[in-house]
């Protein structure tokens, strides 16, 4: 008899009453083999049983394109849209953060704003220009440590801008993302969208629209992120 082939994947569960903003943890499950849309959303299904029995919790929503929640999908970085104060323009968060990207050699890019989010993630020059120094989002610099925090400080203030999605969001305990490799990036939306509804439930909002403030608000937590899963030894 065959064994039942396996995966674990990170689950981001929100936090009120600890040291985190937002705990992480890795969860076991049956992988259904293959690349298939169906295939896919059937490992989804089984990842959020085990999250639910695991954790007693009611309500985990996944984040990706096979998300079987119009709020997943909705919450994505590809579509969540950020709007810029100065100009009044709107950008996906993918975009906005992929054209933000400052290298050895280049960058950034801010023809990526206007491409699709798909096109400015595989354009070359992010792969091409050296090592990753930082990031420049319209001449506001960000050291690339600690990991995530631009990305994170992108995507809960495009969130606090959406605030038609806030009452929904609030009513999950964890968030998912199948998509997410950890082995090739650090930088996970359904984190960063478990760190909202923390700062929220936390009445921390007012905090996270400056750079300054929110740098320092990040700093007075713990991070557990998949950073520190691998570390662990988990991938």
């Amino acid at each position: 008899m065959m064994n039942t082939p396996m995966e674990k994947r990170p689950v981001f569960m929100p936090r009120v009453n600890s040291d985190n903003l937002v705990k992480t943890d890795m969860v076991h499950f049956e992988r259904h083999v293959g690349f298939s849309s169906k295939q896919k959303k059937k490992s989804i299904n089984d990842h959020h049983s085990v999250i639910r029995k695991k954790y007693g919790f009611k309500n985990v929503l996944e984040l990706s394109s096979k998300s079987k929640d119009k709020l997943g999908i909705s919450l994505s970085s590809v579509y969540l849209k950020l709007t810029d104060d100065k100009t009044g323009e709107q950008y996906s968060v993918e975009n906005a953060f992929q054209s933000s990207k400052v290298f050895e050699n280049g960058g950034p890019f801010r023809d990526l704003l206007t491409v699709s989010p798909r096109q400015a993630r595989k354009d070359e020059r992010l792969h091409n220009s050296g090592a990753l120094t930082g990031y420049d989002y319209f001449g506001m610099e960000w050291d690339v440590g600690p990991l995530t925090t631009f990305y994170d400080w992108l995507y809960v203030n495009a969130l606090n801008q959406n605030t038609q999605l806030h009452e929904e969001v609030m009513q999950y305990q964890a968030f998912t993302d199948m998509e997410f490799n950890p082995k090739k990036s650090i930088h996970c939306q359904a984190y960063s969208l478990a760190m909202f509804v923390a700062l929220k439930k936390r009445d921390l909002l007012d905090k996270i629209a400056d750079p300054v403030d929110f740098f320092e608000l990040y700093s007075e937590f713990d991070i557990s992120n998949t950073e520190h899963l691998l570390e662990d030894g988990w991938f």
